[in-house]
C-alpha cells in the first residue's frame, strides 16, 4: 500500500527552487502533459491544485480517474473547475465566463500568496488571459512573487510573450498530423 513519508517530500536537497513551466501551442497534449505531472507529483506526496479556467462539467476522463486514487494520494489533490460547461472562444464569450474564471483566478491567487501547495497547475490560463479575463500584468506579478519552492504550470494557446518570457520551461506543442482533420470527432479517453 502506498503511503507518503513526508520526512522526505519536497525538493531533497536539489536547488530547492521551484520553477514556472509552461505548455502552449496549437497541438494535442499540453493539458494532458500538465496532469501526468501532477500525477508524478503526487506519487511524491507533494500536495497539487489544479484549476481547470474555462473548463466545467463533469465528462472528462481525467476527472473520473483523480476521482478514484487512493485516499493517501487524494487527500493531496484539489481540483477546481473554473468555467462553464463548454469552450469558451473570443467569439461566444459571455459575463458568465469571465465571473467563472474570476473566481478560479482568486483562488489561485491565495493559494499561491499562501503557500498551500508544491505544485499549482493553472489549466487553460493562457486562454484566460488571451481572452481578458485574467489581467497580463496581475498574473505576472503573481508569478514573480511566488513562493521560492512553489511549481507553477500554465496550459494553454497563445501563450503572451510576456508568461514566455518570465518562465523558466516553455513546451510549444505544434501540430503535424491529426485525425480530427479528417472529420474525426473527439473521443472519450483520449481527447476527454
Amino acid at each position: 500500500m502506498f503511503e507518503c513519508d513526508n520526512t522526505n517530500l519536497v525538493n531533497p536537497n536539489w536547488a530547492k527552487h521551484g520553477y514556472i513551466q509552461v505548455y502552449t501551442g496549437n497541438g494535442k497534449g499540453k493539458t494532458t502533459a500538465s496532469l501526468g505531472l501532477a500525477m508524478r507529483a503526487l506519487g511524491r506526496c507533494w500536495k497539487v491544485l489544479i484549476i481547470m479556467f474555462t473548463k466545467g462539467g463533469d465528462d472528462y476522463g481525467e476527472l473520473n480517474s483523480f476521482r478514484n486514487l487512493s485516499p493517501e494520494i487524494s487527500q493531496n489533490l484539489t481540483i477546481v473547475q473554473a468555467g462553464l460547461d463548454r469552450i469558451v472562444y473570443s467569439d461566444n464569450k459571455t459575463e458568465n465566463d469571465k465571473e467563472e474564471i474570476k473566481k478560479g483566478w482568486e483562488l489561485a491567487k491565495k493559494a499561491i500568496k499562501n503557500d498551500e501547495y508544491n505544485l499549482i497547475i493553472l489549466d487553460e490560463a493562457n486562454i484566460a488571459i488571451d481572452l481578458g479575463f485574467i489581467d497580463l500584468d496581475e498574473m505576472l506579478d503573481v508569478l514573480k512573487n511566488k513562493p521560492d519552492e512553489m511549481e507553477i504550470v500554465l496550459t494553454g494557446r497563445n501563450a503572451n510573450p510576456k508568461i514566455i518570457e518570465i518562465a523558466h520551461l516553455v513546451s510549444e506543442i505544434k501540430p503535424v498530423k491529426h485525425y480530427w482533420d479528417k472529420g474525426i470527432s473527439a473521443r472519450k479517453g483520449i481527447e476527454y
